[in-house]
């Protein structure tokens, strides 16, 4: 009997993103970017226009913002909408895949705001332990 390895796993079609050739890690990669986090969640209460994003998102760059909706709509997670208007109105909303990840956010999300307190505890008491002081 053979062994299959997570590598050929991957290559066959079955998704292991423990495989260093698979090409969900790079899905990973994207959500492991906070501004794709961040907008997606935004685009999670309906379509914005881009400057709308921009002031929702608070810190994105447009340059930041620019390349992060290119990604995503590349990925699927977003579409974009053209308006022949002068100026040109550009749209953007969740596609239904987009949507599917949104909820996972929203937890995510949830999840980071309510545990805050403890993890501001836990790296205060760390700091403490290992002599930092300056520490962002």
């Amino acid at each position: 009997m053979s062994v299959v390895t997570s590598s050929e796993r991957c290559m066959s079609g079955a998704y292991d993103v423990y495989s260093r050739h698979c090409p969900a890690r790079l899905v990973l990669d994207r959500l492991a970017d906070k501004w794709a986090l961040l907008v997606i969640g935004r685009l999670r209460g309906g379509t914005l226009r881009f400057n709308q994003l921009r002031r929702e998102v608070d810190g994105v760059s447009q340059k930041v913002l620019s390349q992060t909706l290119k990604k995503l709509e590349r990925d699927g997670l977003i579409g974009r909408s053209v308006i022949a208007t002068v100026p040109v109105t550009v749209e953007y909303s969740l596609t239904g895949l987009g949507n599917t990840l949104a909820e996972t956010i929203e937890h995510l999300s949830r999840w980071a705001e309510s545990n805050m307190p403890g993890i501001l505890a836990a790296q205060q008491s760390y700091d403490q332990r290992s002599g930092l002081t300056d520490v962002p």
